[in-house]
């Protein structure tokens, strides 16, 4: 594939299509309740923030958002033309510092948030080894594991078989997904270099969702 196949390929989202998306799902997710979000680095960085501003209640502290970073994409020079490649091992950058943070998990509703479902690779790991410190958390208080409850938030889902699968008590009502897309290259605004050409083509494409605004003008 050449350049110009590769660039008519992408799916361009601007901003406004990301925190449109997070205001389309937040009544979902406020019947959830979460108690923490955990945003996966870097694609789940900022549709975590700003979900957390429609999840906010009059009166009640905003929802913390802690970090964590899982790699599983690997971007390669090929003939001169970057294409994007699946990797096939997760590798864990960054955790949560339990000690550090104060964070408890057990008895929680926690929201894992990323970007895209694509190969579901990344949200398998993420879950396990969340449910991993769980266990853990809970053995030291003496506390059931099973009081957590998890649930993801995701921009886009890719129509496509995954690799990996994630428990039924989450795809059973608490796996949120905003958009369903084909299996294409889904280009984000926070990996463009020319944000004006970026939102230009996603403008095109008439990627944006253009709810009707809840404020009086």
């Amino acid at each position: 594939m050449d350049a110009a196949d590769v660039e008519a390929s992408k799916m361009y989202i601007s901003y406004n299509n990301v925190h449109q998306l997070c205001q389309e799902i937040s009544d979902k997710i406020k019947a959830f309740k979460p108690d923490l979000i955990i945003a996966i680095g870097g694609g789940g960085f900022i549709p975590a923030r700003m979900l957390r501003s429609f999840l906010k209640e009059p009166g009640q502290p905003n929802v913390r958002i802690m970090a964590i970073i899982l790699s599983l994409y690997e971007h390669v020079d090929a003939i001169g033309n970057q294409v994007e490649q699946i990797g096939t091992e997760v590798v864990r950058t960054q955790w949560i510092d339990y000690n550090q943070s104060k964070i408890d998990l057990v008895g929680k509703n926690v929201l894992i948030i990323d970007e895209v479902d694509d190969t579901r690779t990344t949200l398998h790991y993420a879950v396990s080894e969340l449910k991993k410190d769980v266990a853990e958390q809970a053995k030291a208080k003496g506390a059931d594991p099973n009081d957590t409850t998890f649930g993801i938030f995701v921009l886009h889902d890719k129509q496509k078989p995954k690799r990996a699968d994630l428990p039924e008590d989450i795809m059973n009502g608490h796996y949120y997904a905003a958009r369903s897309v084909p299996d294409v290259w889904i280009a984000y605004p926070w990996e463009s270099t020319d944000i004006v050409y970026h939102t230009k083509r996603a403008m095109e494409q008439d990627n944006d969702v253009f709810l009707p605004s809840t404020t009086d003008v």
